[in-house]
């Protein structure tokens, strides 16, 4: 990890203040780049909603440790592979508190009744809860899990065996992702008697080191400390999301003070910036950014068109505008810091000549219009989605192509984009977990088109069945071959253009201590805490 001094800012109107604010002086304030779309994250794969709530406000079963690249325990305290990898027994922590609110006052501690509710409230159609807020979890859609779990048992009060349909190799890497959160069945049943249903994704209860305050929409999201927690958690008392959109209103506001932390610095301003009580940190993270090309609207339809118009960008360019060189170029949806990646280079290099020759080719005259949506807010894989897209409407225009931009307000965006509206898109993906089929299924399987994460909308049962062959098997050098045929596919079907891997960065007030980049997943505040600013 590298920490950098933030150097010298852009100048301020404002002079520096001298009072703490009100709310730092027992707490941090993270400036945050939007509004989450729920406080559940089983119902959403955004980033943005993920960072709010997963490690804020819940635990999961297990967790994955980066360092010891393994599976450590969490509300579970061990578990073991019975059936030959169709059975799996989680044994379950005792003692373990459920917030507790001015909404809510838990009679009991979390058992395995949570568990149960918790997994069948997505797995189970005809379960109580499942429609609740619509009735989709994309995440478990894209990745098969809702198919893949048959059952799920309660074995006793603190003992829980999850039923699959088949060994799978991904399962427990799945399970240790910020989507699969324990909520309050208890929680739930109150819900119920008060014919409130809807609120249990609206004002949250779950065990984490944080319990739900308040929410402003456009403004803050407010936490208390979890005084009952269950492990070491965060010295600080409040927690406050302040929900700023603008990238340059967040490095202010952490000049300012107004800020404790702030993700996506502009890296732009990353080496002009000097000031000694600013951080920067950066972190190797596995991501990729990419065009996909919606493969169910003519003329993306042609696997042709998609490969003329990924000859037509200069992705290299866009490294150095975009990134400023703190990126590589993606050879493959795949980071290379995957154990599965390969040296293959992309074949779709740089070469208009040959984009316009296989537009003509494929029917496409000079003068075809088509759209590109830009995502509106800043994420590790794309820090400036609208720029992006202007440099490719220039390289486009080089081939005959009219590009029209297309942004809306982040909700709104990813509602029209699940609807299928887009001609194409700018997005991306950073990893939930170190198995390397978290960077195909979530993305690009058949099951991933009905869950609205497959942004290409590209559906190819023999692609489908290589990923399916990598789950089923354990010998990780049959699954590196699995996932370079994948790719070999993915490049002969082009329904994305890979573009860049990123670093993620971060920055921070020097007294901030406890809030790292976590190479997977969304930030945690579990362990935040703060030494006195120097006078």
């Amino acid at each position: 990890m590298l920490v950098t001094a933030f150097t010298g800012f852009f100048l301020l109107s404002c002079s520096e203040q001298t009072d703490v604010p009100e709310p730092l002086q027992n707490g941090l304030i993270y400036c945050s780049e939007g509004n989450p779309e729920s406080f559940n994250p089983q119902r959403v794969t955004s980033g943005t909603t993920v960072d709010a709530t997963a490690s804020q406000l819940y635990d999961r079963l297990i967790d994955y440790d980066a360092e010891q690249q393994a599976f450590v325990s969490a509300l579970a305290t061990d578990w073991q592979a019975l059936d030959n990898g169709q059975r799996y027994r989680f044994k379950l922590r005792r003692g373990v508190t459920f917030h507790s609110t001015d909404y809510f006052t838990p009679t009991r501690t979390f058992n395995a009744d949570d568990v149960v509710f918790s997994f069948r409230r997505w797995l189970d159609t005809e379960a109580p809860y499942h429609s609740v807020g619509g009735g989709f979890y994309p995440f478990f859609a894209a990745t098969g899990l809702d198919q893949l779990i048959s059952d799920v048992e309660k074995v006793d009060t603190y003992t829980v065996d999850i039923v699959l349909t088949h060994p799978d190799s991904s399962f427990l890497a799945n399970l240790a992702t910020d989507f699969a959160i324990i909520l309050s069945k208890e929680y739930a049943d109150q819900l119920t008697a008060n014919d409130q249903q809807a609120l249990i994704d609206k004002q949250p209860i779950g065990t984490g080191p944080f319990k739900f305050v308040a929410f402003k929409k456009d403004y803050h999201i407010r936490y208390q400390r979890h005084e009952n927690y269950w492990r070491q958690g965060p010295e600080i008392e409040r927690l406050v999301f302040s929900i700023t959109p603008n990238a340059n209103k967040r490095m202010l506001k952490l000049v300012t003070g107004e800020c404790d932390v702030i993700p996506y610095p502009l890296v732009s301003e990353l080496k002009s910036l000097n000031r000694e009580e600013i951080e920067v940190r950066s972190e190797v993270s596995p991501n990729v950014s990419f065009w996909a090309f919606n493969t169910q609207r003519p003329p993306f339809d042609d696997p042709q068109v998609r490969q003329a118009l990924s000859y037509a960008i200069n992705r290299k360019a866009i490294i150095d505008t975009i990134y400023y060189g703190n990126a590589e170029l993606a050879e493959s949806i795949l980071p290379p810091t995957s154990w599965a990646s390969t040296d293959a280079e992309l074949e779709y290099q740089y070469n208009p000549e040959k984009a316009r020759k296989m537009l003509r080719e494929a029917g496409i005259q000079p003068g075809f219009k088509m759209d590109i949506w830009a995502i509106p807010v800043q994420r590790v894989y794309n820090p400036n989605a609208r720029r992006m897209a202007e440099l490719m409407q220039s390289d486009l225009a080089e081939v005959g192509v009219d590009v029209r931009i297309i942004s809306y307000e982040w909700n709104t965006f990813r509602r029209r984009l699940s609807r299928s509206e887009h001609d194409s898109v700018l997005i991306g993906w950073y990893a939930d977990n170190a198995d390397p089929d978290n960077f195909f299924r979530p993305l690009l399987s058949c099951a991933a088109v009905a869950s609205g994460s497959n942004r290409a909308n590209w559906c190819h049962t023999g692609f489908d069945q290589i990923l399916y062959q990598a789950i089923s098997t354990t010998d990780n050098a049959e699954r590196k071959q699995l996932y370079h045929a994948a790719q070999q596919l993915l490049m002969q079907q082009q329904p994305l253009l890979p573009i860049a891997h990123s670093m993620r960065y971060q920055a921070q007030r020097e007294y901030v201590k406890g809030v790292e980049l976590p190479p997977y997943g969304g930030i945690s505040f579990r362990l935040a805490g703060k030494e006195q600013p120097a006078q």
